[in-house]
């Protein structure tokens, strides 16, 4: 892996009593490039050879924990799985959040770094959230890829139906069954093209789980996932330089998610990916990188004062 310098695992308030947990890769000289993972995923689920692949791409790279997950601030309270059904349903319920509050702490760990704008890069759940901010903080965003994600409307993007028990259903305590589910559901989800060692699913799985699971903040996630609205109309406004990741094996959030995100951001890249499922696989890290750098440097190129 890269020598590129690697910082502790930091805190940094970011507003409205929540604190996030974060960590650096490479220059502050560097792009700010902000990294943003999906539901009920900790930081670390960006490898950190990726972040060190970026970082040598010229990038300062900064992960981070959302609220309710990982070291970041647990919130109290329990959502009633009634709750969760009638969100899946369609029916309106009451939130203890929602994509503008989880956009609003990407934008806090910003300033807590001092950092006006930043390129974004998010996965799923992330994707909605940098969505969000580019619609929301136009200011903040310098570029945006949106990796495996949807745009909120309910036509597109949808789980494949087997995977509903495993998202609604209640889950066993204790870290031997954490590993066991999550391991079964990455064999669901993961790339076909790119199967993943069992080993290194569990090891992940139990990393995960000793770092810190909130099984309530990953329902309050995935209700803030259930009753955001549909970004299509808005999405049209974002000017920044846009790059969207999906693969084509995806049962998570299906292919057609990516597509309407790319058909609503005008001048965008899709990239499709045979084989690709609902996860990173290693071998694609070089693909990633490049198409990351690339839609930066639009930027770059867009934002050079011309002589």
């Amino acid at each position: 892996m890269s020598q590129c310098a690697v910082s502790e695992e930091l805190f940094a308030p970011v507003g409205r009593g929540i604190e996030v947990c974060y960590q650096t890769f490479g220059d502050p000289d560097g792009d700010p490039l902000l990294l943003v993972m999906g539901l009920g995923g900790p930081m670390t689920w960006w490898d950190p050879e990726l972040c060190a692949a970026l970082a040598d791409a010229g990038f300062y790279v900064i992960r981070y924990d959302n609220r309710d997950t990982g070291r970041s601030t647990v919130l109290e309270g329990r959502v009633a799985r009634s709750t969760l059904v009638r969100a899946f349903a369609g029916t309106r319920v009451r939130t203890p959040y929602s994509m503008t509050d989880l956009a609003a702490d990407a934008c806090g760990l910003l300033d807590h770094l001092g950092l006006e704008s930043a390129h974004v890069a998010g996965v799923s759940m992330g994707g909605m959230i940098v969505q969000t901010m580019a619609i929301e903080h136009p200011g903040r965003v310098r570029s945006m890829t949106s990796i495996m994600s949807t745009t909120g409307k309910r036509t597109v993007g949808w789980q494949h139906p087997s995977l509903l028990p495993g998202l609604v259903g209640g889950r066993k305590p204790g870290r031997e069954a954490y590993v066991a589910m999550s391991t079964a559901f990455w064999r669901q989800i993961g790339s076909p093209a790119y199967p993943q060692p069992v080993e290194t699913v569990e090891k992940r799985a139990a990393d995960t789980f000793d770092r810190g699971v909130s099984a309530s903040g990953v329902t309050r996630q995935m209700l803030a996932v259930l009753t955001q609205p549909n970004r299509g109309a808005r999405l049209h406004s974002v000017r920044v330089p846009t790059l969207v990741v999906h693969g084509l094996a995806d049962r998570m959030v299906h292919v057609s998610g990516g597509r309407a995100t790319a058909a609503a951001v005008r001048g965008s890249e899709l990239l499709l990916i045979d084989g690709m499922g609902h996860d990173l696989p290693p071998e694609l890290f070089e693909t990633f990188v490049g198409a990351i750098r690339r839609t930066a440097d639009r930027w770059s190129s867009l934002s050079r004062p011309s002589t």
